[in-house]
C-alpha cells in the first residue's frame, strides 16, 4: 500500500502501515546489513591481534573517517546524477569486495589504503538512501520513516555487537566474511525489491549550482551548522565520555559498556513512538529541543564521575537525540531542492564525517587540560546549536 499524503492518522501503527513495501524491504535490509557491521568497531583488536603497531591502527580508522567522508559528496552526487537505487547497488557491491580484499591485507600501506576504500564505498550508500527513502515516503510520514530506519539501525548494531564478540573469539576471518555476507544480502534486497521511486529529472546535476542553492538556502545552512556542532559534542560519547568514567569516576571498562548500552536500548524502545510527539511540531523547534537537552545531558559530567550521575547524563542526552535525529534528516528531505535531495542529505553527511575527524582529537586534548572544561564547552556547543536552528521561522519546516 502506498501512503496518501493527505492522510495523517493520529495512530503510530496505522500509519506505519501505509509505508510503501519498498520501505520496508530497505528498512529489512539495513537491518541485516547494520547486524553485521562487524569490521571496524574490531579493527582495531584485529590489527592488534596481528601484530601491527599502533600507528597502523590510528592510520587505518583515520583512512576509514577520510573515505567516508568524501563517500557524503560522491555518494549524493550520484544519486542525484544515476539514480538512487544504481549508487546503493554499486555501493554494496563495492563494499563486499573491498571488505574481502582487506581480510587478506597483509602490509601497512594495504591495510590503510583498503581501509579508506572500504569507507568511501560502503558510505556512498548513505545519502542515495536518504534520498530513495524521502522519494518513497510522502512529507507527512517522513519523521515516521527516518525514526524506524534509525530504529532498524540501532537494533541491528547492538544484535551484531553482541554476535561479533563471540565470533572474534573464534576467528576474526569471520567478521570479515559475515560483514561482507549482510551487504549482499541487502544489495540483493535492493536490487530485487525496492522501487526506484519517483526521484525528479535534474537537469543540474553538478555540484556548482547545488552549492549555490545551499548558499541560498538558510534553513538548510542552519542546520548543517547545527548538526556539525552537535556531531562534535556526539562524538565525545565514544571517545573522552569513557575516559571520563575510568578515570574521573574509576569505574571499570564494563561501566561503560553498560551505560552505553543504556543509549541503544532507549533508543530501540522509546524513539519510533517519540515520533508522535515531535511530527506535531515544527521541525526546527524540536531539532532545537533535541539540541538543547543532549548539551546539557553531557554538560551534566561536569559535576563528577558517580555512577547515579552517569546514568543521568546518559538518558538526558538520549532523550535528545531522540527527538532531534530523526526530525533533522526528515527536515533536510523537506526543504532540499527535489532534484538536488541526495546531495543536499551529502553535505549533511558531511557534517557528521569532519565532527569524526575533528571531535575526538580535540575533546582527548581538552580532557588532558581540564575535564570539566570540556564538558562545559559541550554543553555550550549543545546551547549554541539548538540557538541556531530556533532561529529558523517555523513556517520553513514541514
Amino acid at each position: 500500500m502506498t501512503a496518501d499524503p493527505g492522510v495523517r492518522p493520529a495512530s503510530l501503527w496505522s500509519e506505519l502501515r501505509l509505508l510503501p513495501r519498498s520501505y520496508w524491504i530497505l528498512f529489512s535490509g539495513t537491518l541485516i546489513n547494520r547486524f553485521g557491521h562487524f569490521v571496524m568497531p574490531f579493527l582495531a583488536l584485529y590489527l592488534r591481534s596481528e601484530g601491527y603497531a599502533g600507528w597502523v591502527t590510528g592510520a587505518s580508522l583515520t583512512s576509514y573517517g577520510a573515505g567516508t567522508l568524501l563517500a557524503n559528496l560522491a555518494g549524493g552526487y550520484f544519486a542525484d546524477r544515476v539514480g538512487r537505487k544504481p549508487t546503493i547497488l554499486v555501493s554494496c557491491a563495492g563494499a563486499v569486495v573491498t571488505m574481502l580484499a582487506l581480510s587478506q591485507a597483509q602490509t601497512p600501506l594495504m591495510l590503510i589504503l583498503l581501509s579508506g576504500i572500504v569507507g568511501l564505498v560502503s558510505a556512498v550508500y548513505f545519502p542515495a538512501a536518504s534520498a530513495l527513502l524521502a522519494d518513497l515516503v510522502p512529507a507527512p510520514l517522513r519523521i515516521r520513516a527516518f525514526g524506524c530506519q534509525r530504529l532498524a539501525t540501532n537494533l541491528g548494531f547492538a544484535l551484531g555487537m553482541a554476535t561479533a564478540g563471540l565470533l572474534a573469539a573464534h576467528s576474526f576471518l569471520l567478521l570479515f566474511v559475515i560483514d561482507a555476507a549482510t551487504t549482499a544480502v541487502l544489495g540483493l534486497m535492493v536490487l530485487i525489491g525496492v522501487r526506484p521511486g519517483n526521484p525528479p529529472k535534474s537537469d543540474n546535476p553538478g555540484w556548482g549550482i547545488a552549492l549555490a542553492a545551499m548558499r541560498r538556502n538558510g534553513a538548510y545552512l542552519r542546520t548543517v551548522f547545527a548538526s556539525f556542532c552537535m556531531a562534535v559534542v556526539f562524538w565525545q560519547l565514544s571517545s573522552t565520555w569513557g575516559l571520563h568514567i575510568t578515570n574521573i569516576g574509576g569505574h571499570a571498562e564494563d561501566a561503560y559498556g553498560w551505560l552505553m548500552a543504556i543509549n541503544g536500548i532507549m533508543i530501540v524502545a522509546f524513539e519510533l513512538p517519540l515520533t508522535s510527539f515531535t511530527r506535531l511540531h515544527p521541525g526546527p523547534r524540536m531539532m532545537a529541543l533535541g539540541f538543547l537537552l543532549s548539551g546539557i545531558g553531557i554538560g551534566l559530567s561536569a559535576f563528577g564521575g558517580a555512577i547515579p550521575l552517569m546514568i543521568a547524563v546518559i538518558v538526558v542526552f538520549t532523550i535528545g537525540e531522540m527527538i532531534s535525529s530523526p526530525v533533522a534528516h526528515s527536515y533536510v528531505a523537506a526543504i532540499a531542492p527535489d532534484d538536488m535531495r541526495g546531495r543536499f542529505m551529502g553535505v549533511l553527511g558531511v557534517s557528521w564525517g569532519s565532527a569524526a575527524m575533528v571531535g575526538p582529537v580535540a575533546g582527548i586534548a581538552l580532557f588532558e587540560y581540564s575535564p570539566v572544561l570540556l564538558w562545559v564547552a559541550s554543553c555550550l556547543l549543545g546551547v549554541l546549536a539548538a540557538a541556531v536552528v530556533f532561529g529558523i521561522r517555523p513556517d520553513r519546516a514541514t
